[in-house]
């Protein structure tokens, strides 16, 4: 859950309840990734994990970036905001630094989202006892994530909230999402290494369809959104727990890049044609969006959520875990 929803005590509250808790370092330095592992492993003595985007080109902005500016223009007005510009999208780091201060954080779980890892990146990952997980929207992506030496994939089917996964193929609308519990099976069946049942799942009914369908564990992100350690803005946590099961849908609006989220206004009203490809339209937006958590306008923040929240409860979560657990039983 990059960009914020986690946190190092939500992860370690995770761990110490019997869970596995991640923290999504995709936007995060690599001083800033050795300092939120150090604080994880001051909380909990279990294993825990690190999620990162693999590496991808960051492409060219398109010629005439008016179009993208001038969507956005009204709202940044708004919300009190200069008129918009692109800001430079590439990070000032690489994401071999990132991967680097992953082996050295005492992480015991790495795993991946958006593609392949470099194949330098698999050994370097194995050579220090790293469990290795890569995330696949479609059988064939599962196949290439198990040939490249993955140690179990991540099935997320189009229920989950947040970013698509999707690499192999172009990236799924709304009207060609494999849902979790298709998914699954189809992939436990094309692979031989243990798969991780994503999207949708928020309790214990869930994570008994899943495991009854041949997943080895369950990956919830949606669930633990609305615990007490959670980072997001109070005013997401409100609109998820506020929400229907029919009010979330893909979107490219906020970041470029198919996302689900809660309804607002910025996705009904953004069109498509103007918005910049991932992550050029994600820097755009940032300065809107860090406005609006600010000020607690949900309207204009990616509400990201996946189609089960309105299964989602308050609390510690270390509660949630025991609750999850006492459910299965």
């Amino acid at each position: 859950m990059a960009g914020g929803g986690d946190t190092p005590a939500l992860a370690a509250a995770v761990c110490n309840a019997g869970g596995l808790g991640f923290l999504g370092a995709a936007y995060l330095s690599p001083a800033q990734i050795a300092g939120a592992a150090r604080q994880v492993r001051s909380l909990t003595k279990q294993p825990f994990g690190i999620n990162l985007f693999a590496p991808s080109e960051t492409p060219e902005p398109p010629e005439n970036l008016h179009a993208a500016l001038r969507s956005v223009a009204p709202y940044f007005a708004e919300m009190g905001l200069p008129y918009p510009a692109l800001p430079d999208s590439g990070p000032a780091f690489s994401f071999d630094d990132q991967l680097e201060a992953v082996l050295d954080s005492g992480a015991a779980c790495f795993s991946f989202t958006f593609g392949l890892l470099p194949e330098k990146s698999v050994p370097a990952i194995k050579a220090r006892g790293i469990y290795l997980m890569g995330t696949a929207t479609t059988v064939d992506e599962a196949e290439a994530l198990a040939e490249s030496g993955v140690d179990a994939v991540i099935a997320q089917g189009g229920e989950a909230g947040g970013h698509r996964g999707t690499f192999a193929s172009k990236l799924q609308g709304p009207l060609n999402l494999i849902g979790t519990m298709p998914l699954v099976p189809q992939i436990v069946d094309a692979v031989k290494i243990p798969v991780i049942a994503s999207g949708g799942i928020m309790d214990g009914r869930g994570i008994k369809a899943a495991l009854a369908l041949g997943a080895t564990a369950v990956q919830m992100g949606t669930a633990f959104l609305t615990c007490d350690e959670a980072g997001i803005p109070e005013i997401h946590k409100r609109a998820i727990l506020q929400a229907r099961e029919n009010d979330t849908r893909i979107t490219r609006a906020f970041s470029g890049r198919p996302a689900r989220g809660i309804v607002n206004r910025f996705m009904n009203e953004i069109r498509e044609e103007d918005i910049l490809p991932f992550p050029l339209q994600n820097a755009l937006t940032r300065p809107l969006r860090t406005a609006a958590a600010k000020r607690g306008e949900a309207e204009f923040l990616s509400l990201w959520a996946g189609q089960g929240l309105r299964l989602a409860r308050r609390g510690p979560a270390g509660e949630l875990v025991a609750r999850l657990l006492a459910e299965i039983r």
